[in-house]
């Protein structure tokens, strides 16, 4: 503990991490704040650079010839805050870690915002917090520096938190989704829409005979043991909001191309599927947190799948279609009963506050 902070000098008691609540004053820079600060944040995340108690945090990144950084931001509103498989504060980590790993890159420290209402339970703050520091810690990476905003009660949803990624990708490595070329494989690390619908079922207080969890999972090391094997792998892309299809309609654009995947060999879990056939809901376009997609040349397809299959992450790894030429962008399925049909954007949005 800092011995200049307000705690160690008698001015505050602790904070009741039991049966206290987020007040006004713990936003509002004084004391209360640097007691949250530090009795909570510094607390479950100490490391060095936020021992310092900066504004920021300042670090030298030791980069060879060709390395470059890589910076990703992700904002995290979901509703429940807690649900099956994880919670707001691991996937803060998860998603931003994910979206410096899409981009080849190795990631290294994050930053985290918290945006906390008035009469938010300390408790489940608390639990938050400790949630999202096991994640870096499982992951690798340090939380170096952040902030904290309160708002008055009614004006916010218990807790927001926007996380930024900084990251190392080595030299030749480039995983843009402008890189797709026609005669690519389309790969997909596993199955999809086990975020959306354990959310959804949490939200709705609905039951299933088998519960689905979220699959909420920081993929980098998958990803660093891909590029190992196939350092000319073309795209990455993790299909979260607006799911694989989205991914695919995004990618298509970007490299001007057309994709054609087969519906037999998108890996789905039978209880998700069962669940999206009762709910109304397209798979295909349901959050994921814990999945990639991989566009990579043809001679790559073995080597890559064998990989990611030898990988706890990518076990149910598989080829899911091609890239085609297609002047038009269309992303087409070819169904399990032989005809085809056009896999578009998403018009509106199927599950709000998913991520």
């Amino acid at each position: 503990m800092n011995p200049h902070s307000p705690v160690k000098r008698g001015y505050v008691r602790p904070l009741n991490l039991r049966d206290g609540q987020v007040e006004m004053a713990h936003g509002a820079g004084g004391r209360a704040a640097a007691q949250l600060i530090e009795e909570l944040f510094v607390s479950a995340f100490d490391n060095p650079w936020l021992r310092q108690g900066n504004d920021g945090a300042a670090f030298v990144p030791a980069l060879a010839p060709g390395e470059r950084m890589v910076m990703a931001t992700d904002a995290h509103v979901i509703s429940p805050l807690f649900f099956p498989g994880g919670d707001i504060g691991s996937l803060s980590v998860h998603g931003t870690v994910n979206d410096v790993a899409m981009n080849g890159a190795r990631p290294l420290y994050l930053a985290a915002s918290f945006i906390l209402e008035e009469g938010f339970p300390l408790a489940d703050l608390k639990r938050i917090v400790a949630s999202m520091a096991r994640a870096a810690r499982e992951a690798g990476v340090a939380i170096v520096t952040g902030d904290t905003k309160v708002v008055e009660r009614g004006k916010g949803d218990g807790v927001f938190i926007s996380t930024t990624g900084i990251g190392v990708v080595a030299a030749g490595i480039d995983t843009g989704g402008h890189r797709a070329r026609p005669g690519d494989a389309i790969l997909l690390s596993g199955s999809i829409g086990e975020h959306g619908v354990a959310i959804l079922s949490q939200r709705e207080s609905l039951e299933f005979e088998t519960q689905i969890l979220s699959d909420s999972a920081a993929l980098h090391k998958l990803v660093a043991r891909m590029l190992e094997v196939a350092p000319g792998l073309r795209v990455l892309r993790d299909p979260t909001r607006g799911g694989l299809a989205t991914t695919l309609n995004e990618i298509a654009g970007q490299s001007a191309v057309g994709m054609l995947i087969e519906e037999a060999a998108i890996p789905l879990q039978a209880q998700v599927e069962a669940a999206c056939e009762l709910l109304g809901l397209d798979p295909l376009y349901v959050a994921n947190e814990g999945k990639l997609v991989a566009i990579c040349a043809e001679t790559d397809v073995d080597a890559l799948l064998d990989v990611m299959r030898a990988h706890p992450l990518g076990r149910h790894a598989a080829r899911i279609g091609s890239v085609i030429e297609d002047n038009h962008g269309f992303v087409q399925m070819q169904t399990r009963f032989g005809g085809r049909r056009i896999v578009d954007w998403l018009s509106g949005e199927q599950l709000p506050r998913i991520c």
